[in-house]
């Protein structure tokens, strides 16, 4: 079975583009960009990564119509699409490109092009479409995450701490969630010891997502209160477990 769009007038660039970059070349084809909200287009000033996929194909007597959906993450946390309709219709047959903000505004305007009705669409997610774009597993907030990663790898007092490989990373981070974790209990051999889990999870600037994981604790010899950091959840259990165990 051929891939239809391969005689279509889309070709996507041989490099990786930016997501600013890809948002520029899909509105300068588009007819009809200037109809975009401006609410739309000021969003995806803050995209970190997008995607593309063929959504749905139509090829008839010479005549095509391919629909595109373009998804972009944001840095709240959200993804944003937009919906291209690519086709020749026009007189003179010349690849004309349009983009809507939502698939119904594409239905419609797909319903108005004089394509034979006979032909039904066919869709091929398998042959041509790309990863989708994975959402984040955390409600991210934007906030200073840069200073509040370097704050949290500053207090942390572990001589196995993140090193500076995990600190360059999150000097690109641009949002931030913490939440308190539970599940399996650390043993407690004394009245008063007290341990907490929180996971500090960082939304970097290309989209990628690391989590830090912080130990807070008074597992010490006077009772003081003591920070560790650990790049994963099974570490920092597994700390708690061993001072739990020292002084029990």
């Amino acid at each position: 079975m051929s891939v239809p769009y391969e005689t279509a007038a889309y070709e996507p660039p041989e490099s990786p583009e930016s997501p600013e970059e890809h948002l520029a070349r899909l509105l300068g084809r588009a007819l009809n960009s200037f109809e975009l909200p401006d609410e739309t287009v000021r969003r995806l000033d803050s995209a970190l990564a997008h995607d593309s996929s063929l959504h749905s194909a139509h090829h008839s007597a010479g005549l095509h119509r391919e629909t595109y959906r373009h998804t972009w993450l944001l840095a709240d946390g959200s993804a944003l699409t937009l919906w291209e309709l690519v086709h020749n219709t026009a007189r003179g047959r010349a690849v004309q490109h349009e983009v809507y903000v939502d698939e119904e505004e594409l239905r419609a305007a797909t319903t108005r092009l004089p394509l034979p009705t006979e032909a039904p669409d066919f869709e091929l997610p398998v042959l041509v479409q790309l990863p989708p774009v994975r959402g984040p597993r955390h409600s991210y907030a934007p906030d200073d995450s840069a200073d509040h990663a370097r704050r949290l790898l500053r207090r942390a007092e572990n001589p196995d701490r993140p090193g500076a490989e995990t600190a360059a990373l999150l000097a690109t981070a641009c949002a931030h969630q913490i939440t308190q974790a539970f599940g399996r209990p650390c043993r407690a051999g004394r009245a008063g010891l007290g341990f907490s889990l929180y996971e500090h999870a960082f939304l970097l600037r290309d989209g990628a997502e690391i989590s830090l994981w912080e130990v807070e604790h008074t597992a010490t010899p006077d009772g003081r209160h003591m920070c560790e950091v650990y790049t994963s959840e099974g570490a920092a259990r597994e700390a708690m477990e061993r001072r739990a165990a020292q002084l029990s």
